[in-house]
């Protein structure tokens, strides 16, 4: 009984590591309609800054259309580039998992580890 149930919360927990894999794979252009869902959102990297003087230092990285007609971002924290490691370059063909937030009228999604971004 005690390994079935062991079994049971190691299935569980690698199912929710999985998550952002299993997600639905959206266009950049669709993301908008999808705030507060757990999506994958594929598209090229138009730009890319990172703002080291603003509190929390964010990178954003803006797909299909670059800053300020962003379609879509992808936001890394300073302190969580360390977990995401090497950020996709200008003209590169991304994709990130998460739940899609909207920040100021644009959807984005926040990359917090290695695993969102492929």
């Amino acid at each position: 009984m005690k390994s079935l149930r062991a079994f049971s919360t190691l299935l569980l927990l690698s199912s929710i590591a999985f998550l952002p894999a299993m997600a639905a794979k959206i266009t950049v252009a669709d993301a908008k309609n999808h705030v507060g869902e757990q999506a994958t959102v594929c598209g090229k990297v138009t730009s890319e800054r990172s703002a080291t003087s603003s509190r929390g230092e964010p990178t954003f990285i803006n797909l299909d259309s670059a800053y300020p007609i962003q379609v879509f971002t992808i936001s890394v924290w300073g302190d969580d580039r360390k977990n995401v490691g090497e950020l996709p370059r200008v003209s590169s063909r991304v994709c990130a998992s998460g739940v899609i937030q909207d920040y100021r009228g644009a959807p984005e999604i926040v990359v917090r580890s290695n695993g969102q971004l492929t």
